[in-house]
């Protein structure tokens, strides 16, 4: 595949094979950009200048979500192809594709101001300021391996619905997906420097993607350390970071074992464990820990890895060879100094299983970081304080999950939790595409959810009359 720069599809002598992780066996190859490639796409970005109207855009932006539905089942391969995720779970993203830029083309119909009366301070004129919101402009998006499709939806639907050009860096595992929905835009009948696309490394052309006079706003999901790059590369230009977690799925002792053992098991495994609101630790009152654990343990078994295009497999492939050394390390490390290993643990290949360590402790690596992969690690605690204390006691503040019968606890929780989030009766990876998702701490900045991404991706202009 090629890289889409000015409305033509470009090749490099230089190219970046894409790996199935299952197989070993190479999809197809990209480009390796150049920074004047880089600088070629951003001008031709600049030179975008909202030329759609509210309601082009909002057709472009319906067409495009039509037409991921049509094509459901060969993007979901692809998905699948490039990133090792379980087929199911790639039919699931192109749904929450859909619905992405679905909402994102309504959206482009209600970006609106306000009416602001002056005269409402003694001395002040009867006189009237209007609120208009215009686009900001050219926006960087680069997305991770994760979602590959949905993600990117994420910061493309919404930046195009308030107006803007975008240059795309999609993730160097999973490029193919991101062309593909370029080639649906331009199917669709995108204007040619609205959406240029770029395939690359980042120590090549990561500073030259961030560092340019001519960039208006980042938008960047991947991890803290990526972010923290970014950001003092960037210099003054607006942001949005979505960045590590460490989300934990606090369980009280009133708790629904059954609805709890639910939540824990799609939430640590889900998507092979390669989230940012993955459950990474579940802190649990030690009154109902021996219950849980037999329960959890029982039905963890059912996550069984495997070919990722079967559609009985629930854990596919970890995406390289550096990711599942990484969680193999966590774990080794957690058990040699005192943790429980309860199930899984043995890396098989490409496949790292389900796993379940017990007796973890809060300064552990395991938990002290986050850990990208299918590993439930199990913290006990005396009481609520204690569970507050150890949910809080991290860098990161993306997620969270509480599980219990009593909503005045709930509600406690909620209020003393460092996150963005707090989900009641459910993991920390609940995630609608319209309801504000963003952490605190070195989880990031700012918010997406379509109607929150386009305000982030607006700016307001004041006319007083």
């Amino acid at each position: 595949m090629k890289m889409l720069i000015n409305g033509e599809w470009l090749d490099k002598k230089d190219k970046i094979d894409i790996v199935n992780p299952y197989t070993n066996e190479v999809v197809d190859t990209v480009p390796s950009a150049e920074v004047v490639d880089v600088k070629k796409a951003l001008k031709s970005a600049k030179s975008y200048k909202n030329e759609l109207s509210a309601y082009e855009r909002y057709m472009l932006l319906f067409d495009v979500a039509q037409k991921i539905k049509e094509s459901e089942k060969e993007i979901a391969e692809l998905i699948t192809k490039e990133s090792g995720k379980p087929i199911n779970e790639s039919l699931g993203e192109i749904k929450r594709s859909y619905q992405t830029f679905l909402l994102s083309a309504e959206e482009a119909k209600r970006i609106n101001g306000e009416a602001i009366p002056i005269d409402v301070a003694e001395g002040l004129p009867k006189k009237t300021a209007i609120t208009v919101r215009e686009p900001l402009g050219l926006v960087v998006a680069i997305t991770p391996f994760n979602y590959p499709l949905n993600l990117v939806a994420h910061k493309v639907g919404p930046a195009i619905a308030a107006g803007n050009s975008v240059v795309l860096k999609p993730s160097t595992e999973t490029p193919l997906t991101a062309i593909r929905l370029v080639e649906i835009f331009l199917e669709c009948g995108a204007p040619k420097n609205m959406l240029n696309l770029i395939t690359g490394k980042s120590s090549i052309i990561g500073d030259a993607l961030v560092d340019d006079s001519a960039i208006d706003k980042i938008t960047f999901t991947g991890s803290t350390n990526a972010g923290n790059k970014i950001c003092e590369c960037s210099g003054m230009v607006r942001k949005s970071m979505e960045l590590g977690g460490n989300d934990p799925l606090i369980i009280l002792g009133d708790c629904d074992i059954g609805a709890a053992v639910g939540v824990a098991t799609v939430g640590a495994f889900g998507n092979n464990g390669q989230r940012c609101t993955s459950i990474k630790r579940i802190i649990i009152e030690d009154n109902i820990a021996d219950k849980f654990i037999t329960a959890f343990v029982k039905e963890s078994k059912k996550w069984k890895t495997g070919d990722p295009m079967n559609e009985d497999t629930k854990i596919g492939p970890i995406i390289n060879e550096k990711s599942i050394v990484e969680i193999e390390k966590a774990v080794d490390d957690a058990v040699a100094n005192g943790a429980k290993l309860l199930l899984g643990g043995k890396r098989d290949g490409n496949f790292y299983p389900a796993t379940i360590v017990d007796n973890v402790k809060g300064d552990m690596n395991l938990v002290k970081h986050e850990t990208f992969g299918p590993v439930a690690p199990i913290i006990r605690v005396k009481d609520i304080d204690e569970a507050i204390k150890i949910a809080n006691s991290t860098i990161y503040g993306l997620q969270s999950g509480v599980m219990t019968k009593d909503i005045d606890k709930a509600m406690f929780i909620a209020e003393k939790l460092q996150v963005g989030a707090v989900m009641i009766n459910e993991g920390p990876g609940f995630r609608a595409e319209h309801i504000p998702f963003g952490g605190v701490k070195q989880s990031g900045l700012g918010r997406e959810g379509v109607k929150y991404a386009i305000a982030e991706m607006t700016k307001i202009k004041t006319i007083v009359l």
